[in-house]
């Protein structure tokens, strides 16, 4: 069974170690965070501190803009904007990995604490019972401040939440008695 997780487009870019997971995986991307790909790629800003990592990064950019670009895929993809939080057929990037996604669409309910992208994101996660998978501190801490009910997994856990994950039963209270 493949573990899911709502996560943005540009960090798979980044943290390569997410392509070689243990497990099979769906990685749920909102379609706007695909669209912030292309203003990456295009933009002078870096995307990373180093010169080097940066040019790295933003090569795998264009290598997932083109994924996202096959004909293939770009077909499943308009099919998904065709209506609100309609989900794409998955598209596959090989045995273990598969995209899935998502026509988010942002409304007030959380937009005044949380930026366009973040407040998708999470949206997304409640809608579809996903956990998230961040590299933001700030995120994850606005996130518990602001009780918003998802799970959310530190970039760092991404093996722990793949092999072993954590769920509500976990939190409930159990008697030693």
């Amino acid at each position: 069974m493949r573990r899911r997780f709502v996560i943005e487009a540009v960090m798979v870019a980044t943290y390569g170690h997410l392509l070689v997971p243990s497990r099979p995986v769906d990685f749920v991307l909102p379609y706007s965070t695909i669209m912030e790909l292309y203003d990456m790629q295009a933009g002078t800003d870096p995307v990373m501190d180093d010169p080097e990592d940066d040019a790295h990064v933003k090569a795998k950019i264009g290598e997932l803009i083109a994924f996202f670009e096959d004909p293939f895929n770009k077909k499943k993809i308009e099919r998904a904007l065709q209506m609100p939080w309609r989900q794409s057929s998955p598209l596959l990037l090989d045995d273990r990995i598969q995209f899935t996604i998502v026509h988010a669409v942002d409304n007030a309910h959380y937009g005044e604490y949380f930026d366009p992208i973040e407040t998708e994101l999470l949206l997304t996660s409640i809608k579809l019972s996903v956990p998230l998978l961040s590299d933001q501190f700030e995120f994850q801490d606005k996130l518990l401040e602001a009780e918003v009910p998802v799970q959310v997994y530190d970039i760092e856990d991404f093996e722990f939440a793949v092999e072993q994950g954590i769920t509500a039963a976990d939190f409930e209270p159990t008697s030693d008695l």
